[in-house]
């Protein structure tokens, strides 16, 4: 109870200077607890959706996809309408109707506006059914009834300012679709973005389909008494064949959808998490700093606990309770920030436009425990060492003044490791650089991040006395006396400026990484192009995983001033080697001008062969593998086709990063054994301008197209701009993760920083008496922070572009061979750094300011 109640009376007595300290384990656990309360959230958006939507049973066929996904044809597999009559005389079926659904679709409104989500969401389009009422109610108009009247979603008849009579047009591989909307139908449950649109049943199968008379799937509703798993048992007895259909209860309609998203949410989850991770790790420093130099002011009042016989259990326990009480303040205020954090970032999807609605927030009782429990942990091991330094503390400490620190030099073994550690670590990325194979170079990677970071961390102090040293004569010596004040203040415990600097140094170990192999990656997919790419226009979808359909291509052939346009198509086949062996692979099947398109270097034979008749090319690291030589023959069975004998007349180099390992064929040969209907549409398409007209042909690109926003041209500007663009917005979204990890330290610097004052409280009275300044004495303090601003910063992008130009090696190894520093990412970044000094010196510079100067000669530590 004693030590409870020691523990309380110096905790509150030092509540201010706490407050950093739990600030941060409040941030580390909301972006925690936050993350858990989002995802969760998603979840159980599509938990609802995804059981709403699925019929008691469902009949699709078997070579369907779990979730609805754009077919290479760019119409759904589907299945006769005669099965639902099959499927309605089956025993436990209440009613059964064929559904209409394909994503392979763009909606534009009459103003030639693409009504699809911006988040990436899906676009749909099919027919209204009763199952649409499990998830929807038409709210205002009526269902389309015909082949010129639409309905579509509330939530994109908002979005987009849709109204009755509106016309809309629907863009599939059959054709377009214009019809005016007739009705508009709100989502009954969370529609998380996609944007829905429904034609009658018959316009739907014939522009959706391709035909009359076939469905995408059946949607069957039970009899009363039923159970869903008694209803697919009948169903199957009654189509027979199991080859044939996939038969899905609703349950495990819904697991299917899950499993697929559920993926993309672990991913999105795990790396939150992970920046959550870095963010606690830099607050263990903060905490750590706050405890060790608490205990040092307290030497004297530890010394005369120790003196009137409390024990060093007592005294490493009392400290330890403290840590217990600032892990359970910041948790607790943690949590609450959590979920607070979760409804901001549900929001913000929201003005994104994925709409999370609050109504399903989702906190597991598992999240705040797991808040409270981390942030409890974490900072009890953070404040151990102080602890357990507190418990050493004799009672002869009593009798010397306060606030001298007990570690005021790093001792030799902990340098001895340090150098050890970041040796090893040194190695370790060597020999990455060395590795000639990815996966056997990313563990030695991995393993030189870890050797090198901690490495660093532990020798921190004697890089401290070297580094400030050094940063000094540049930053701090023009400044005169109040300049070398700063210096050695820094200098005075190179422990705590140790720990201080790591604590950045993290943060911009991560950026700095992180930006070397962004821009390693643009500078190499951009010489990449300029050395393969011959092609002067690339057209592909805006959409992921959108096809070109045919309309728009035949558009892009009747451009103006065009030379010629090429037809990439990937065909699924069967590919049978000469050795026996098979494998499931994509075709490319190509106009002969992709040769010219798409520079090629071949091991053996010449690509333009490839382009032949009942010929073909593999790359050479397939080719190894089967021990194929040209002239070879292959076995490919098309998939929706036929099996043919094609000849290997090319091996391609794998040593590219542009169609690594492609097998090319001419579309016509793939045509000659896939039937017209099950063709695929291009995927992406390219086209050369005739000599000196390439502005003309530009233009005329982009205008046959205008009919098609889906679609972009670009030149190869355009296209290197794109993949910047891609690359700099992912590397944002990284870079805002990472600013709560830099927000910790900049919180360590203040802590560190106020209590240095709060320590040097007679100092500073005696400097005021002999004459300095207020202002020389705010500066003074300014420097300091900055100093050690700039030695975290100068550490951390020294081990960041280590660590960069590491990886970097490992993506040669992918084909990604150039190495590019961003000179002006990291001077910025080290800049920014010293203002990050002076913002945090800002608080404890004007308070050593204010103080009294008799009061402060007085004070006893």
């Amino acid at each position: 109870m004693t030590v409870l109640k020691t523990s309380m009376r110096n905790f509150l007595a030092h509540k201010g200077r706490m407050a950093l300290s739990a600030v941060a384990v409040l941030l580390s656990v909301a972006f925690v607890c936050g993350t858990l309360v989002f995802t969760d959230t998603m979840n159980t958006t599509f938990d609802k959706l995804f059981a709403a939507t699925a019929a008691d049973v469902t009949v699709s066929p078997k070579s369907a996809a779990d979730v609805d996904d754009t077919p290479e044809t760019g119409k759904p597999e589907s299945l006769p309408a005669s099965v639902v009559g099959q499927v309605e005389k089956a025993d436990g079926v209440k009613s059964a109707e064929g559904v209409v659904s394909s994503m392979a679709v763009t909606v534009v409104d009459s103003h030639n506006k693409n009504m699809g989500s911006e988040t990436g969401a899906p676009t749909f389009a099919g027919n209204w059914t009763r199952n649409d009422l499990r998830s929807m109610e038409i709210t205002s108009g009526h269902a389309p009834r015909g082949p010129t009247e639409v309905m579509v979603d509330a939530d994109t008849a908002e979005k987009h300012h849709l109204k009755l009579g509106d016309e809309l047009r629907t863009i599939a591989v059959t054709g377009d679709i214009k019809a005016k909307i007739s009705g508009i139908a709100s989502f009954t449950v969370t529609n998380p973005g996609a944007a829905v649109v429904y034609l009658d049943t018959a316009t739907a199968q014939q522009k959706l389909l391709g035909g009359p008379d076939l469905f995408t799937h059946i949607a069957i509703t039970a009899e009363p008494g039923v159970n869903d798993t008694e209803l697919k048992s009948g169903v199957a007895t009654a189509l027979g064949d199991p080859a044939t259909y996939k038969l899905q209860t609703q349950d495990e309609a819904a697991a299917a959808s899950k499993d697929s998203m559920g993926s993309f949410l672990d991913v999105m989850k795990y790396a939150m998490l992970g920046f959550a991770g870095i963010a606690f790790l830099v607050g263990i420093f903060l905490i750590v700093n706050t405890f060790s130099m608490l205990v040092a002011q307290r030497t004297r009042e530890i010394g005369l606990m120790r003196a009137i016989g409390s024990s060093r259990k007592q005294v490493n326990r009392s400290v330890l309770v403290e840590a217990v009480l600032l892990g359970v303040v910041g948790s607790i205020l943690g949590v609450g920030a959590g979920i607070g954090l979760a409804v901001g970032l549900m929001k913000l999807m929201g003005a994104m436009g994925m709409e999370l609605s609050t109504k399903d927030l989702t906190i597991a009782w598992t999240t705040p425990v797991i808040g409270l429990v981390l942030g409890v942990v974490v900072t009890v091991l953070a404040a151990y060492v102080p602890a357990r330094r507190a418990g050493k503390v004799s009672p002869m400490a009593a009798l010397r003044d306060a606030g001298t620190p007990a570690d005021a030099k790093s001792g030799w073994i902990r340098a001895g490791i340090g150098l050890v550690l970041t040796v090893g670590g040194g190695a370790a990325l060597w020999a990455t650089t060395q590795a000639e194979k990815a996966s056997e170079g990313s563990l030695f990677l991995g393993l030189g991040v870890v050797l090198t970071l901690i490495g660093f961390i532990v020798i921190g102090p004697l890089l401290a006395g070297i580094v400030v040293r050094a940063l000094s004569v540049v930053v701090l010596r023009m400044f005169g006396p109040v300049g070398r004040l700063a210096e050695r203040n820094a200098l005075r415990n190179p422990r705590r400026t140790g720990a201080t600097g790591a604590a950045l140094m993290i943060g911009l170990a991560l950026v700095a990484c992180l930006s070397v192999v962004g821009s390693s990656m643009v500078a190499s997919a951009t010489d990449e192009l300029d050395k393969s790419v011959g092609a002067d226009f690339i057209v592909q979808s805006s959409t992921p995983g959108q096809l070109i359909v045919p309309q728009a291509a035949k558009a892009l052939e009747s451009a103006p001033g065009i030379e010629h346009i090429t037809h990439y198509k990937v065909v699924s086949a069967k590919l049978t080697a000469p050795d026996g062996s098979t494998e499931d692979e994509g075709v490319v099947a190509a106009d002969p001008t992709y040769k010219d398109d798409l520079r090629r270097t071949t091991v053996s034979g010449d690509l333009a062969d490839a382009y032949g008749e009942d010929a073909m090319s593999v790359g050479d690291a397939y080719a190894t593998r089967h021990k194929i030589k040209v002239g070879d023959e292959m076995t490919v069975a098309f998939k929706g086709g036929e099996t043919a004998k094609l000849k290997v007349a090319a091996i391609t180099s794998d040593e590219t990063n542009v169609d690594k390992g492609a097998m090319y064929t001419h579309t016509r040969t793939a045509e000659k054994y896939v039937p017209a209907d099950k063709m695929p549409q291009n995927m992406i398409m390219f086209g050369k301008a005739q000599d000196g007209k390439e502005k003309e042909a530009y233009a005329a690109l982009k205008s046959s197209l205008a009919e098609y926003p889906q679609y972009k041209v670009q030149n190869q500007a355009d296209f290197k701009q794109d993949l910047k663009d891609q690359i700099g917005q992912l590397l944002n979204i990284v870079y805002g993760l990472l600013a709560l990890a830099i927000i910790v330290a900049v919180l360590g610097v203040v802590n560190t920083l106020a209590l240095s004052v709060v320590e040097r409280t007679r100092e500073i009275g005696l400097m005021r008496a002999i004459g300095l300044s207020r202002r020389q004495l705010r500066r003074m303090i300014r420097l300091e922070s900055v100093v050690i601003a700039l030695f975290g910063a100068l550490l951390g992008l020294g081990l960041g572009m280590g660590w960069g130009t590491s990886a970097q090696k490992l993506l040669a190894l992918e084909g990604l061979g150039v190495l590019e520093i961003p000179w002006p990412t990291i001077l910025t970044v080290f800049v920014a750094s010293a203002f990050v000094g002076l913002f945090a010196a800002l608080v404890p510079a004007f308070r050593a300011g204010r103080m009294n100067v008799l009061n402060a000669i007085a004070t006893d530590g």
